[in-house]
């Protein structure tokens, strides 16, 4: 099983929708968490919007902060491209995706966003295989 972390800094939009998919399209064979450098304590209601209109309720995630590792090594940290250096997380592959945060976004430019997060776990996914 392979565990999976991804970060950004209020860990309300693109890392829990990239924890999201990674439940949806890696079953078993993952173990994903997401967490923020300066988590927010919310989702954002255009996430769980977004999310809801692909099947998944965000309503069940929380908002919080790198402690939930607690240092222990994972497979893979993701980053979303918000300049996060994840200090306190092991990893033996690294990615930044470079993914714009959609937080201000029109609900058009959110579900890009959204779709494209989508698409790099799946690829991540695959290449774990």
């Amino acid at each position: 099983m392979n565990q999976i972390v991804f970060v950004c800094v209020e860990n309300s939009n693109r890392s829990q929708m990239a924890e999201a998919f990674a439940r949806l399209h890696g079953g078993q064979n993952v173990e994903c968490f997401s967490a923020g450098s300066r988590p927010s304590g919310l989702i954002n209601p255009k996430a769980v919007a977004a999310m809801k209109e692909v099947g998944y309720d965000l309503d069940t995630h929380t908002s919080k902060g790198l402690d939930v590792i607690n240092g222990q090594e994972v497979d893979v940290a993701v980053t979303m491209g918000c300049g996060d250096e994840c200090p306190l997380v092991t990893a033996r592959r690294r990615e930044d995706w470079k993914i714009p945060d959609p937080r201000d976004m029109s609900p058009d430019a959110f579900r890009e966003v959204r779709d494209l997060i989508e698409s790099k776990v799946r690829d991540l996914l695959a290449s774990l295989e």
